[in-house]
């Protein structure tokens, strides 16, 4: 039992989430039928008025249709921070312009949400962080 649990998360720990991923985790736990506390839909968590304005689709539970309207959103807010910044969004500064742009595009980051992007980045670096120890060491020397 524990080989096999341990099988099963080995990848997760070697190559880290690619960001889209992360911020579903992050965001819903991969739950398409999530909807927020202020009315954010899908598994990325749009409001609903960002989400209209990208798409006249209202299939907020498909998964692929959620993706394609967070990285139009996505795609606007990273262009307008490179074209502040002159460089590419980190990991923490690419959920920051998803969970609080306003906050990302002025660098003023609270901690709350500071550690809401910390979290973030760490799911999409899992190989450098703490895990990562555990590569090469035995099922037995784990658990």
């Amino acid at each position: 039992m524990k080989i096999a649990l341990l099988l099963t998360l080995i990848p997760m720990f070697s190559f880290g989430m690619d960001r889209m991923s992360a911020l579903s985790m992050l965001e819903t736990g991969n739950d398409d039928a999530m909807v927020g506390r202020a009315g954010e839909i899908s598994r990325y968590q749009v409001m609903k008025s960002e989400w209209k304005a990208v798409t006249p689709s209202r299939n907020y539970t498909n998964p692929t249709v959620a993706k394609e309207v967070a990285l139009k959103i996505l795609d606007q807010r990273l262009q307008k921070f490179e074209s502040i910044y002159k460089r590419p969004a980190t990991d923490f500064e690419f959920y920051a312009l998803w969970n609080a742009p306003g906050q990302a595009m002025t660098g003023r980051i609270s901690r709350v949400v500071a550690e809401r992007c910390e979290r973030f980045a760490n799911l999409c670096n899992w190989s450098s962080g703490p895990v990562a120890s555990l590569k090469g060491r035995t099922a037995e020397s784990i658990f």
